[in-house]
């Protein structure tokens, strides 16, 4: 892997995504890798300017084009009245248009980028199509077996399971998903940070235990950890969630695979609060997300943390 590009698509026009950039490059003068925004130019300056976080922009139209010192743009449509305007459906053409653009500038040389894309509506944009951005580029991409990974780089999760109601979780979680998703973020470990890993997995049930006939646990976790194990990955488990995340514990583990989304995003956030990505593993090109939605009830504010996109720059920057 030999990335040279960083790719950031700006998303929900109004969400916090622009006051959050704004902090990190107005300060920010040397790069790594070449930087191509791909949002409406127009609106970013506007947002900005009223934010106080204003950058010098490098518009170009082809990524080819683009400078390694400066800030590139490619800018793609977007009529808009107001600088900050409540989140709709209006703004659903113009980020599948970016969505679009970042997708046929990687094309092939899938290598070549990383991805960084702001955070978007799932009652708006996604609607009831997708149940995540994670789920939307692994379509677009006609991607299998896409994982989602929160990552800090002493401590990790991945849920099984991702945005899906609690009641379909037990019916989701299966063996060979199991085995898939491990077998796919062990190989990335490998890949990007050239470390075998220590991989702990929780049970579904509390304690471990169920008093009905069927133990998820024994029928289905714990064989898919035997079948890893024997397939020489360093994993361990099944353990129970509500003791798991002490120190003592995590300090043993570079990931812990969940059952479900808040199983294990909800204690990691409790630790990091927003020093952590969020990457999906199993797409063409490594992609990135900043660990926060839209935030509309903060817009205009001024009062957002930056610390995941920081965090976000930081991994995609010595990505090699």
């Amino acid at each position: 892997m030999n990335t040279d590009y960083i790719l950031i698509v700006l998303g929900e026009p109004y969400s916090v995504f622009s006051e959050i950039i704004g902090k990190y490059f107005r300060n920010k003068k040397k790069f790594k890798k070449k930087i191509i925004i791909i949002g409406n130019q127009n609106l970013l300056t506007k947002q900005l300017k009223k934010l106080n976080c204003n950058f010098p922009i490098n518009s170009i139209s082809n990524y080819k084009d683009a400078e390694k010192k400066k800030i590139n743009l490619i800018n793609i449509e977007f009529k808009h009245k107001k600088i900050f305007d409540k989140i709709s459906n209006k703004s659903n053409l113009y980020i599948r248009n970016c969505f679009k653009k970042s997708l046929e500038i990687i094309g092939n040389k899938k290598d070549k980028f990383v991805l960084i894309n702001g955070p978007v509506s799932k009652k708006t944009f996604l609607k009831k199509q997708y149940s995540g951005i994670t789920e939307y580029l692994s379509q677009k991409t006609h991607s299998t077996n896409e994982v989602m990974l929160i990552y800090n780089n002493k401590f990790s999760v991945s849920p099984i399971t991702t945005h899906i109601p609690i009641k379909k979780v037990v019916r989701n979680i299966t063996k060979d998903k199991i085995q898939n998703k491990v077998i796919r973020l062990n190989n990335f470990y490998k890949k990007v940070f050239k470390k075998k890993i220590a991989i702990a997995v929780l049970g579904l049930n509390p304690h471990c235990e169920t008093i009905d006939k069927f133990s998820e646990e024994e029928k289905i976790i714990y064989p898919a950890i035997k079948y890893l194990k024997n397939a020489g990955i360093r994993i361990f488990g099944p353990f129970s969630a509500d003791t798991f995340f002490i120190k003592k514990n995590i300090s043993k583990y570079d990931l812990v695979i969940g059952m479900y989304h808040d199983q294990v995003l909800t204690p990691m956030k409790t630790i990091f609060n927003f020093d952590a990505i969020n990457i999906t593993v199993g797409l063409p090109f490594v992609r990135i997300s900043p660990d926060h939605g839209p935030n509309s009830d903060m817009l205009g504010k001024n009062v957002s943390d930056p610390s995941s996109f920081i965090y976000a720059m930081k991994f995609a920057e010595n990505i090699r």
